[in-house]
This record gives structure tokens, C-alpha cells and sequence, in this order.
């Protein structure tokens, strides 16, 4: 799950969160009604410093991916409204300046929560995605709604989805629904919503940061306290995937 070492951009982008308070610890209620040890709150890459630091995080994940699988390439960044909306400009921009003659052309997307009735109305704000390969971005992945509404939009739309990243993957699996109704976990083994996403769609989903790759970082700030935390909620969450 975890590995030995991180590329320093990401062990900077976790020390910045931290020192942020975008990476928190305690004891926190997540929507599946499970208890997390850390909360990753990326509605507070809100400051200048912070939203630079996230979209170039979002930019080398994505051009890390597309040198290591030559024949992947997109059109389009999707960002779902709202949290979406300005991770796709602001990646779209770092993209350019990572790589223009690569990803120069890149235009980012985004849906209105409701249609626009004047002006020049209707549902979407920028680059049109018919005919285009569309990526999504968003913050985090949970039950997965959220990604589905997504993709149900850009099928709508005449686009065709290639790839999904997001800032954070949990690496736990799917809750249960005795979960769901309060009741605890039922203990049967399962993939994760990340996993089972990638499998349903069949694109790759990527993640900027993912649970061990916070374990890492945080062990080597010397916080064996919230690593021990956040090992033992994976020993109890770990996916089949």
C-alpha cells in the first residue's frame, strides 16, 4: 500500500496541506458513517499559494501519465461543478506551462448546476465536448455519484471519457450498506470505489496523493502517532483491489 519513498513535490504538496490545515487528524465522520483518523479538506486550496500548488500536483500527475502510456493523450478537462470548476482552468494553464507543445491545445469544461435560460444559455461553460476525449477532475472519490453525474454528462454532451483524476484516493473500500443505514461494517471483503470505477468505465483513474503516499510523508516528519492512526484505519478498510 505504501511505498518507501516519495518524488518531493509530493512530499511538499503534503507538508503544505498540513501546514494549511487542508490535512487534518482526529476523529472525523465520513459520509459512509466510518471514522477517519485524517480529513482531507481540498476546499481550502483557496489562497493563491495553495490553488498553484494543487493544479501543478493535477498537471505533473496527469503528463507523468501520458509519457509512461505513449498512446493516451485528451482534449478537454472536465471539472463537475462546483469544487471542479476551478481545478480545470487552473490545471489546464499549469499543463501549458509544464509542456506548451504538448498540451498547449488543451481547453478545460465546465457544467452550470442549472441551465442557463439567457444569454447564451444552456448547460455547459467552455470548450464544447462533442467529438472531443474528455478527462475528468475533481477533488475526492467516495461512493462514486458524483463521478457518474459527470460522466452521464459528457455522454450527453457527444464527449468521450479517457481518464478521471482526482486529488485524493483513500485506498479503502467501498462501504457496505449496512454502513450506509448506521449499522457498522459487515466485514465482507471489497474493491474500492476507485477500483471499481476504473473497472466499470475502463479508464484509467489516477490520484494526486493517495493514503500511502500520506504515510509516507508523515512518517518521514517524524508523526508516528497519526501514521500508527492511519495504518490501523487501513488494516480495517483495506479493498480486495
Amino acid at each position: 500500500m505504501a511505498t518507501d519513498s516519495l518524488p518531493s513535490w509530493k512530499s511538499s504538496l503534503i507538508e503544505l496541506a498540513l501546514q494549511s490545515n487542508i490535512l487534518t487528524f482526529g476523529s472525523y465522520k465520513l459520509k459512509s458513517n466510518r471514522i477517519s483518523p485524517y480529513f482531507v479538506n481540498c476546499g481550502l486550496f483557496c489562497r493563491a499559494k495553495l490553488i498553484r500548488a494543487i493544479s501543478e500536483a493535477y498537471a505533473r500527475e496527469l503528463n507523468s501519465y501520458a509519457q509512461e502510456h505513449k498512446e493516451w493523450s485528451f482534449d478537454v478537462l472536465f471539472g463537475p461543478a462546483y469544487k471542479g470548476i476551478p481545478l480545470c482552468a487552473t490545471t489546464a494553464e499549469k499543463l501549458a506551462s509544464l509542456d506548451e507543445q504538448r498540451w498547449g491545445e488543451v481547453a478545460y469544461s465546465f457544467n452550470r448546476k442549472e441551465v442557463k435560460d439567457h444569454g447564451e444559455g444552456g448547460l455547459m461553460v467552455g470548450e464544447s465536448l462533442k467529438g472531443k476525449k474528455v478527462v475528468i477532475i475533481d477533488d475526492v472519490m467516495t461512493a462514486g455519484t458524483a463521478i457518474r453525474e459527470a460522466i452521464s454528462i459528457i455522454d450527453s454532451q457527444g464527449g468521450k471519457l479517457v481518464g478521471i483524476i482526482v486529488a485524493v484516493d483513500r485506498q479503502e473500500k467501498m462501504p457496505s450498506q449496512s454502513e450506509k443505514d448506521g449499522k457498522g461494517d459487515d466485514g465482507s471483503p471489497r474493491g474500492s470505489t476507485i477500483g471499481e470505477v476504473r473497472r466499470e468505465y475502463g479508464v484509467p483513474v489516477m490520484a494526486v496523493l493517495t493514503l500511502g503516499d500520506l504515510i509516507v510523508g508523515m512518517k518521514k516528519m517524524g508523526r508516528e502517532e497519526e501514521v500508527k492512526r492511519m495504518e490501523a484505519y487501513y488494516e480495517q478498510y483495506k479493498p480486495t483491489d
